[in-house]
């Protein structure tokens, strides 16, 4: 006779476990401690097996109505040819897997792995916008599921409260989350590439440059009056002749330099990307002299710290010291700014050619992309002509300076 809600509720429990039937194989298992579970008999592939469907006394309960739904369910399975406890098992198995590769847990691991290398302020503004707008919304969908409209609604909350900017670095970090699970095989694409241009053009920040060519030709010219140490001077040197990122600058390592072919490379962690600077001949004899003194510590310009480079506001510090206003005259990331006008609107380089030297992503017929090799026969020449420019910008009298006119 089929169980009812009132004899499931009276049913106590005795010297021995035992078992009270309801209908198609679920019965109610009461053991000795007072504990009522619902399991389920069945024959799958010729084999007797029983599933746990839950228990009475939980919480929350499982109700003989909960149990024979469950019940139900399982007969549907083994209609179909499934085994009920092996589709469980699977089941586990595939949240566990989502549980493991949800956005949040990528992300955090992609922050732990290059947050290091970051400047303190600069990891606790990424943290910070993880917590407070992504993981929020994202963070516990699995990194393979999530489509970009999802994504694009997440960032467009933060848009919406004014902070168009924030918005615009949140996709671009999210985008380096995605792009990292693709590496690491727990992702097929990076959804954040459907929305180029979803969001509203944000306003650029401008950094302080001399775009000027005499007054590039004093700025290197002062240089030579820096009193500070050997460290910093070679910074300020190499800055104009590499034109990087600031932190890019200050946390180049000794590793990522081969100083007889030329080259520094590395990965930029704004873009995710592998980037290869070329090196002119002044670049490599700044490095050779600063060798002696920090080749034998992992990063060129070594702070006070052996292990750790100088701080992100050293070069900032030492053009304050020579007379700049970092807010209104130069900063070190004005030095970008520098060469992408004087090379394009001096030495006639072309547009594409000093963007894919900056590491900026560039748009092409075939689609928006980065390319460490990408016309780098020709960035070579590019930054030697750009060292005897400013060679020449240093050494003339005032404006007389007679640019180089050859087209690459």
């Amino acid at each position: 006779m089929p169980l009812t809600d009132v004899s499931v509720k009276n049913a106590g429990p005795k010297d021995k476990a035992y078992k009270l039937g309801d209908s198609g194989g679920l019965y109610l298992f009461i053991v000795p401690t007072g504990g009522k579970l619902w399991r389920l008999d069945y024959r799958f592939a010729g084999k007797r097996k029983t599933l746990a469907i839950g228990a009475y006394d939980a919480n929350p309960p499982v109700s003989l109505a909960a149990a024979r739904g469950k019940r139900d369910d399982a007969r549907k399975l083994l209609a179909s040819g499934v085994d009920p406890a092996e589709n469980r098992k699977a089941m586990k198995t595939a949240q566990f897997e989502s549980a493991a590769n949800s956005f949040e847990v990528v992300a955090r691991e992609w922050f732990g792995k290059y947050s290091p290398q970051w400047a303190k302020s600069h990891s606790e503004k990424i943290i910070s916008r993880f917590e407070r707008d992504i993981f929020p919304w994202i963070g516990k969908r699995p990194i393979a599921e999530i489509k970009a409209k999802e994504l694009l609604i997440t960032v467009e909350r933060i848009e919406k409260r004014g902070a168009l900017e924030t918005a615009h670095r949140a996709l671009q970090t999210c985008s380096q989350v995605f792009r990292y699970a693709v590496r690491t095989g727990r992702a097929e694409r990076d959804p954040s590439g459907d929305l180029r241009g979803a969001l509203p053009p944000a306003k650029g920040r401008n950094f302080a440059a001399i775009i000027d060519p005499a007054g590039v030709g004093k700025l290197l010219r002062k240089f030579d009056d820096f009193k500070g140490s050997f460290v910093v001077l070679s910074a300020l040197r190499l800055a104009p002749l590499v034109f990087v990122r600031p932190g890019e600058l200050r946390q180049a390592k000794w590793a990522e330099i081969d100083l007889d072919a030329g080259e520094w490379s590395y990965r930029v962690t704004k873009t995710d990307t592998d980037h290869i600077v070329p090196l002119a001949a002044q670049a490599v004899a700044i490095l050779r002299e600063l060798h002696p003194l920090t080749g034998h510590r992992p990063y060129v310009f070594a702070g006070r710290t052996p292990t750790m480079p100088i701080s992100e506001n050293t070069v900032n510090a030492a053009l304050r010291r020579l007379g700049y206003d970092t807010q209104k005259d130069m900063t070190g990331h004005g030095f970008r700014a520098m060469a992408r006008t004087l090379l394009h609107e001096r030495l006639n380089f072309a547009p594409e050619v000093i963007e894919h030297q900056l590491a900026h992503t560039v748009g092409d017929t075939l689609g928006t992309a980065y390319n460490r090799t990408k016309f780098l026969e020709v960035r070579k020449t590019m930054m030697q002509k750009w060292a005897d420019y400013l060679d020449t910008l240093k050494a003339a009298d005032g404006d007389k300076v007679v640019p180089l006119q050859r087209r690459a």
